[in-house]
């Protein structure tokens, strides 16, 4: 379990917070409408189930996020706390994962409307969704709204506001009942949800945001402290991963630096900030005449 104190305004240790090791992001499996489209005209979308092939991806994705979370077995004190959409998907998804997890292991679950998946409004009519993609993708994926529904940036809001919910409850210690196990939360959610997390998490731009990749059916990303006790995707996945997945040198480099700077060193300078508005000013600091 890691951890880090909180300093009030006079620099004084206030109390220890006890981070969770991991984050672990989780896409749902295969569901009846990512292999038909037409399901979401008859069906509401919070109510399309997984496939079988959703279902084994499932199963799989459970044993494999145990192998992380245990440290291939060599760690005994892990203990693991769920957070999920309220979709169908997902919760059939959480189901199939939790064959892989003894019960004692699991703190608990609490299911989270906020990480659901993007609203891209009620029954959707095929050819009209069709249309309606096809302008998103012109118009840009992050402030694109759909017609009765959300854009990615109306996603961005609601899980903004999930996080700070979040970091309440670890610092109320609601997630935790012994503070010597190592806490890992995972949080079965959707594409887009996942990457917005990821983007406001890190501090990506909207530009940056643009070209992530979706993560495939029970894909998942593993955000685990460094050494500096900072979170990164580095720590678990390779720079070719990230580089797959969309991110850029730059945000990779961001990566491993959070991964392995020592405690108390890493400093988040948001390198693509300064370097859009500040890239007019003279490295040097002495004034003009």
């Amino acid at each position: 379990m890691g951890n880090s104190s909180e300093y009030s305004n006079n620099g004084q240790t206030n109390h220890p917070r006890f981070l969770p090791k991991r984050i672990i992001l989780l896409r749902h499996g295969e569901s009846e409408g990512n292999i038909d489209g037409t399901a979401y005209t008859t069906t509401p979308d919070n109510k399309i189930p997984l496939t079988s092939q959703g279902i084994d991806q499932a199963k799989k994705a459970g044993c494999q996020i145990r192998q992380v979370i245990s440290d291939s077995g060599e760690c005994s004190n892990w203990k693991v706390y769920f957070y999920v959409s309220p979709y169908e998907r997902t919760r059939s998804t959480l189901r199939e994962i939790g064959r892989s997890f003894p019960k004692k292991r699991v703190i608990g679950v609490r299911e989270e409307c906020r990480v659901r998946e993007q609203d891209f409004g009620n029954f959707q009519v095929a050819e009209r969704m069709k249309a309606i993609k096809e302008t998103r993708e012109r118009f840009g994926r992050f402030f694109y709204r759909f017609p009765e529904g959300e854009s990615a940036a109306d996603v961005y809001d609601r899980v903004s506001s999930f996080l700070e919910s979040l970091w309440r409850d670890i610092d109320m210690k609601r997630l935790q009942h012994d503070k010597s196990d190592e806490l890992n939360l995972v949080i079965v959610s959707h594409g887009l949800a996942i990457r917005v997390f990821l983007m406001k998490w890190f501090k990506w731009t909207v530009e940056q945001f643009e070209y992530l990749n979706n993560l495939g059916n029970c894909e998942f990303r593993v955000m685990q402290q460094g050494f500096s006790g900072e979170y990164s995707l580095a720590v678990h996945h390779t720079d070719r991963e990230m580089l797959e997945w969309g991110l850029s040198p730059e945000m990779i480099a961001d990566q491993n630096g959070r991964a392995h700077a020592s405690r108390g060193d890493w400093i988040e300078k948001c390198s693509w900030y300064l370097d859009t508005f500040f890239d007019q000013y003279a490295d040097s600091d002495a004034e003009e005449d």
